[in-house]
């Protein structure tokens, strides 16, 4: 597949300039890529879902200069809706029939939430193919959309964490812990901007090899998960 993308490139910087342009443009929005820019989207989808707060709310996609800050957007959707869905699940008189409902809503989310990592981070390998490798490039303990995965998360624990210690009815000892927690969450979410970026940039120079992973998930596979695909004892 990059082979084919790297031949299509040299036949339309050679033969097609508009194309080149366009891919010139797209390259150059990447390179400029920011952790800050994401932050951005995705408290935009974090404040635009809560105007409903509602796991069954309809997706409305803004209108974005770039396809790639859609996808974030929706990456980050899937992420609140699925939060929600997680604390759906842990009330102690939900009945079985939603309980068995919204576990399988939440398997469900997880694996489209794994598909669009999967997207953003082919999407930065397509735009680093003709970035020339360093001999000594080392290798990341996690791809770009990983990291951008776990600052969606980050933003929705700090929305979240900012809504406790917002709360009137609640003690002065529980606000000032979770004051504390958001302090530690506002740092965390600072330190990965920064480390997003700098990984980002060296990706751009050749500095940090860029490979996309398949998380070969098999729970969700019925010719993989033994519970689905094995025949029933008789």
């Amino acid at each position: 597949m990059h082979l084919e993308i790297a031949i299509w490139f040299v036949l339309v910087r050679q033969w097609n300039p508009i194309c080149r342009i366009l891919m010139i443009y797209n390259r150059a929005y990447h390179y400029m890529f920011k952790a800050e820019h994401c932050i951005r989207i995705f408290n935009q989808a974090i404040d635009d879902y809560h105007r409903f707060d509602d796991v069954d709310a309809i997706l409305v996609l803004p209108e974005f200069n770039s396809v790639q800050d859609q996808e974030l957007y929706k990456k980050c959707w899937i992420d609140t809706v699925q939060w929600h869905l997680e604390d759906i699940i842990r009330i102690p008189s939900l009945p079985a029939e939603k309980f068995i409902e919204t576990k399988r809503r939440i398997d469900i989310s997880n694996q489209w939430r794994t598909d669009m990592v999967e997207h953003i981070d082919q999407w930065f390998a397509d735009q680093y193919i003709s970035v020339s490798v360093l001999p000594n490039a080392r290798m990341n303990t996690e791809t770009p959309a990983w990291a951008i995965d776990r600052l969606s998360i980050l933003c929705l624990k700090i929305y979240h964490m900012r809504e406790q210690v917002q709360r009137t009815d609640s003690t002065d000892e529980l606000v000032n812990q979770c004051r504390t927690k958001l302090e530690i969450l506002l740092m965390q979410q600072e330190d990965l901007v920064k480390s997003l970026n700098a990984l980002i940039e060296e990706i751009s120079e050749g500095k940090t090899l860029m490979r996309t992973y398949q998380q070969m998930k098999m729970y969700n596979d019925p010719k993989l998960n033994p519970q689905l695909y094995a025949k029933p004892k008789i």
